[in-house]
């Protein structure tokens, strides 16, 4: 699969793309979301999309997914477990994108989960996609994701994990607490040092490399 970069390469990479290539993030961030909305439709849709959306960039890669998924037809639901004021910049602005659009999300703040309506949202869900948290993860997730992800782990549906399973360690390939399992994950540039850790497998499924035009 070519070079493994770390987390610290990872934040590297996109500064040299951003101020010495002079690429955007919401560039990077759109390339990185269809990329993945394009793999996930290659391996077959065929009913409703759950997308669980993280207050950081690695949520506004999920919510990019929503919107080019919603605009090729598929049945899109986007859950962002987080309050819009708290969305990092560049999602937020996916965010206001995604409501212009009129792509059906739900807000889900705080730490009063229900759990019983959370779990019905997971049981109709064809796939999910997990866009919770990315490879700037060092420790445990805390509330409410430490009950958010064994849901996503317990549901019958397919799961495809935005550049690394939430819960897992970029640079171990280990978790560090509740961790999502997924069958399919969709990394940006080059795999995670932490994937050549076979134990890694569990968690990441197949990992295919998108690039996002650097």
């Amino acid at each position: 699969m070519g070079a493994f970069h770390s987390r610290d390469q990872v934040r590297t990479f996109d500064q040299h793309a951003i101020q010495q290539l002079g690429i955007p993030s919401a560039v990077l961030m759109e390339n990185a979301g269809r990329g993945a909305a394009q793999l996930l439709q290659s391996l077959g849709v065929r009913g409703p999309v759950v997308i669980c959306c993280g207050k950081g960039n690695n949520g506004g890669d999920g919510l990019v997914i929503a919107r080019h998924l919603a605009d090729w037809g598929f049945d899109i639901r986007s859950l962002l477990f987080a309050t819009p004021d708290d969305l990092s910049a560049e999602a937020a602005m996916q965010w206001d994108i995604l409501q212009k659009h009129g792509v059906p999300t739900e807000v889900w703040p705080g730490t009063q989960l229900d759990d019983a309506k959370l779990t019905s949202r997971f049981a109709r869900a064809d796939w999910i996609v997990d866009a919770l948290f990315g490879t700037g993860l060092t420790g445990p997730v805390r509330a409410p994701f430490d009950r958010i992800i064994p849901l996503i782990n317990a549901s019958s549906a397919r799961v495809l994990a935005v550049d690394i399973p939430s819960g897992l360690d970029c640079d171990t390939g280990e978790p560090v607490g509740a961790a999502v399992r997924v069958e399919h994950t969709a990394t940006f540039v080059a795999p995670k040092l932490g994937y050549r850790n076979p134990a890694s497998r569990e968690w990441t499924g197949r990992v295919h490399v998108i690039e996002i035009g650097v």
